[in-house]
């Protein structure tokens, strides 16, 4: 059955790029709604942005969505993480400002949020998008692709000269709790070096060492390390999975980035609904619907972290 939250969750932080205080809700929504992002400092009747794939402006840094009217909301990626590994289908997002909040740069509190509030089944069935055959898009050493099987799984590799990241690679069927046990509280990484070169331009002006893993060389500069000694690679597939969100609907096949980001994964997604062969609708049974990210998902596999 579709979900929705049970009651409004509110999240207060700063966004990552801007640097600018945030308040997002995550509202209850009906059936077949979907997730939709409102800002709600614009003007009445304009701020409506749907999450899917066709409203992304593409960025390497974060996720943006942009509607008709030109009205944007950035960094969705991590809550849309959360959302489809909590099982929600259908929530309106309330937002005060042009980006989503970073919190942790995690979507632990997400999760958190969500798991707390519980969710309310809306006695429609659920619609999955079934990979038919092998799509595959590459932007130099950088590969995405999505290959038939029956229940969501990602793999994903890095390579990373610096000596705290290196090499990592990591595959995980994301059925049921998978989500939040292995991949939400992963948080986002970057080099110093990029840090400065992000803020000499303007950007990351909310970043942290309390909402970023921050390496340099062989060093974690944020206070307490790593949470898991691939955080980087869970991350990247965190990230993946929020992205792979905004097909619209739990994607049943195999997602395999080598070096991939945002834009990669959103390219993917263009050419996977350009090839209509490629993909088909289902309406998902009882024993479908088991196999879908969130799925009976609960309290107790959530993590402990810092």
């Amino acid at each position: 059955m579709q979900t929705t939250v049970n009651t409004p969750i509110p999240f207060d932080g700063v966004g990552l790029h801007s640097g600018h205080a945030a308040r997002m809700v995550i509202r209850p929504a009906g059936a077949d709604h979907g997730i939709v992002f409102r800002r709600v400092d614009c003007a009445s009747g304009t701020g409506d942005i749907p999450a899917l794939w066709d409203r992304v402006l593409q960025s390497p840094l974060c996720t943006r969505l942009e509607n008709d009217k030109g009205v944007q909301v950035s960094t969705v990626e991590h809550v849309m993480a959360a959302l489809m590994g909590c099982g929600v289908h259908n929530a309106l997002i309330t937002v005060d400002g042009p980006e989503a909040p970073i919190l942790d740069g995690s979507s632990v509190e997400f999760v958190r949020g969500i798991l707390a509030c519980g969710l309310r089944q809306l006695y429609r069935p659920v619609r999955a998008l079934r990979v038919l055959k092998p799509i595959e898009v590459r932007r130099g050493d950088a590969v995405a692709r999505l290959t038939p099987q029956d229940a969501l799984t990602i793999e994903f590799d890095i390579d990373f000269a610096d000596a705290a990241i290196g090499v990592q690679k990591k595959t995980l069927n994301m059925a049921n709790g998978s989500f939040v046990r292995e991949l939400a509280s992963s948080r986002t990484f970057c080099r110093k070096a990029d840090v400065d070169e992000m803020r000499a331009n303007g950007l990351a002006l909310g970043g942290s060492l309390e909402n970023a893993v921050v390496v340099d060389g062989a060093d974690v500069l944020s206070p307490g390390g790593l949470r898991h000694t691939d955080e980087a690679v869970r991350h990247k597939m965190l990230d993946a999975l929020g992205d792979l969100a905004l097909a619209g609907a739990p994607i049943l096949g195999l997602y395999r980035g080598s070096r991939a980001g945002h834009a990669l994964t959103n390219e993917l997604l263009r050419t996977l609904f350009a090839t209509p062969d490629s993909y088909e609708w289902v309406t998902c049974d009882a024993s479908v619907a088991a196999t879908l990210p969130g799925a009976g998902v609960h309290w107790g596999e959530l993590p402990r972290v810092a």
